[in-house]
């Protein structure tokens, strides 16, 4: 784990970076990011995600020019649907998405990155020491699904919100997840236009795994557009 950065400079791994695509960041990172820190850190996780992301694969290169918008800002959007000082799981973490951008915009929370492969898992461990978030950020190497069966690691991992950004449809997707929610935890997943259908094809196993209510929110209005849509359902407590 690497020493907390300080405010002013840092510097990243010695990965090949090719960043000549990356537009710079837009007037809206700071209505996302509540201080310079959180800035620095965005745009240094930008620089970070279109050279070793792209390079390793994570991401692919024409998403570069459209990084701001339909990754990180996409993301950071999200961030105030989670509750004050909680710990969330990010499932299927790949490149940070959106686990990494909530935790700089949300230096309150703590994270679990949770990833089944070798090379995401260490792209991921590289970032975090990279962007100072060791102390409150962590990798486990598992799939999601093991976890939730309680096969995968010594003791439980459990969360008061988890959240997916692009890994499974939602009736797959809440067998991974709702099993590693706290009682009275939030799922928080980041979802696209086909949501109104993913949440009819879940409610009846989500009813059967313990979720009480289930809701569509659209973040980021007048920040992003499209805004971000989000489903957003609570266990019971």
């Amino acid at each position: 784990m690497s020493t907390p950065i300080g405010a002013s400079s840092y510097a990243l791994p010695d990965i090949p970076m090719s960043v000549g695509e990356l537009p710079p960041a837009p007037a809206e990172v700071a209505l996302v990011a509540g201080d310079d820190l959180a800035r620095e850190r965005l745009q240094s996780y930008a620089e970070f995600l279109a050279g070793a992301g792209v390079e390793r694969g994570l991401l692919g290169p024409r998403e570069v020019p459209r990084l701001w918008d339909r990754h990180l800002l996409n993301c950071a959007v999200v961030a105030p649907l989670v509750p004050q000082g909680a710990h969330v799981i990010d499932v299927g973490s790949g490149a940070g998405l959106p686990g990494l951008v909530w935790a700089i915009v949300r230096p309150d929370i703590t994270l679990t990155c949770l990833e089944s492969l070798q090379r995401r898992a260490t792209y991921l461990d590289e970032a975090i020491a990279a962007l100072g978030l060791g102390d409150r950020v962590a990798v486990v190497r598992a799939r999601a699904e093991d976890v939730a069966r309680g096969r995968a690691i010594e003791g439980s991992l459990r969360a008061d919100v988890v959240t997916a950004r692009a890994v499974a449809a939602l009736d797959k997707l809440a067998g991974w997840t709702v099993p590693l929610l706290t009682p009275g935890g939030e799922l928080l997943a980041v979802k696209g236009q086909s949501a109104t259908e993913e949440v009819e094809s879940a409610r009846a196993i989500m009813d059967r795994l313990g979720i009480k209510s289930i809701e569509i929110v659209q973040c980021g209005v007048g920040i992003v557009d499209p805004p971000t849509t989000v489903v957003r359902a609570r266990k019971a407590p």
